[in-house]
C-alpha cells in the first residue's frame, strides 16, 4: 500500500519544511499552494514535494479537494503545513496502512501550542482530527473555513498525537483570528444566517466560559486565559461582520 500527503499552503515557509521534512518516509508529497510571495514553494521543491501552483481561492475545504484530486496513493494523510508528524504517529501509520483491518478512515489526537506552550486544555487537548484515509472513501466538505472529512464509514483511533504548532506569536494568532473571523462570517451570510450585536457580544462571552471554565483553561496559566480570550475575540468579530453585512 503506498501513502500520499496532501498539504494546502499559502505563505508558509517557516514551517512547510518541517513539516515536509516529517512525512519525508511517505511516497508521495503534495503541496497545492494558494499563491505564495514568500519561499513556501521553493523550500517545498527543495524538500523533493510535488507543488502545484493556484491563484484563486475557494476557501480551506474546496482548496483541500484540490489537493486531494492530485494524490495518486491507496491511503492519504492530510496535513496543515504547520503540522508534523512524530516518528511514533509514523510507525502507527505505517502500521495501519500496511495491515488490512476494519477501518479504512482513521482519526489521531493532535498535541497543539500556542505561543510556545503546549496546552492540554481548554478543548485543545486530546483535539481529535480525522487525517489518514484510503482514498476514495472520503472528501472534505465545501466550507470556507473550518472543514471536515466527510466520509460514511466507521472512523478508528490512532493513539499517538500529531504535532501542531498553530500560533507561535501572539501577533499570529490575532491575525488568524480576525481571519478566520471573516471567512466565517461570510460562510454564515451564503448560509442565511443572521445576527445582532448583542448576539455577537453573547456568542463572543459564550466561547470565552466554555474554553476557560467549562473546558479548563484556567488550568493552562496565563496561556489559557490568553487562548480563552483569542477564541472570545475571533467568535465576537465573526457574529459582528456578520450584523455589518446585514446591514
Amino acid at each position: 500500500m503506498t501513502l500520499s500527503v496532501i498539504v494546502i499552503a499559502k505563505n508558509e515557509a517557516e514551517a512547510i519544511g518541517d513539516c515536509l521534512a516529517s512525512v519525508a518516509w511517505a511516497d508521495e508529497r503534495i503541496v497545492l499552494d494558494g499563491g505564495s510571495s514568500d519561499a513556501t514553494v521553493a523550500i517545498a521543491r527543495s524538500q523533493g514535494a510535488r507543488v502545484e501552483v493556484v491563484q484563486d481561492w475557494p476557501g480551506f475545504g474546496p482548496q483541500k479537494n484540490r489537493a486531494l484530486d492530485l494524490a495518486t496513493g491507496d491511503w492519504v494523510l492530510s496535513l496543515d503545513a504547520d503540522e508534523q508528524v512524530s516518528s511514533a504517529l509514523r510507525s502507527e501509520i505505517e502500521k495501519v496502512i500496511g495491515t488490512p483491518g476494519a477501518f479504512a478512515v482513521y482519526r489521531m489526537p493532535r498535541s497543539s501550542c500556542y505561543c510556545g506552550r503546549e496546552l492540554r486544555h481548554g478543548g485543545w487537548w486530546p483535539d481529535y482530527v480525522v487525517r489518514l484515509f484510503k482514498r476514495g472513501e472520503a472528501r472534505f466538505s465545501e466550507d470556507l473555513v473550518h472543514e471536515k472529512l466527510v466520509t460514511d464509514l466507521p472512523v478508528g483511533t490512532l493513539t499517538h498525537p500529531l504535532r501542531h504548532a498553530t500560533y507561535t506569536t501572539l501577533e499570529e494568532a490575532l491575525d488568524k483570528a480576525n481571519h478566520y473571523s471573516s471567512l466565517g462570517a461570510q460562510q454564515a451570510f451564503e448560509r442565511g444566517e443572521r445576527a445582532t450585536l448583542l448576539s455577537a457580544l453573547g456568542h463572543g462571552s459564550w466561547a470565552f466560559f466554555r474554553t476557560y471554565v467549562l473546558r479548563r483553561g484556567f488550568l493552562d496559566g496565563g496561556h489559557g486565559f490568553l487562548l480563552a480570550a483569542s477564541n472570545a475575540q475571533a467568535t465576537f468579530y465573526r457574529y459582528a461582520k456578520l450584523w455589518l453585512k446585514r446591514l
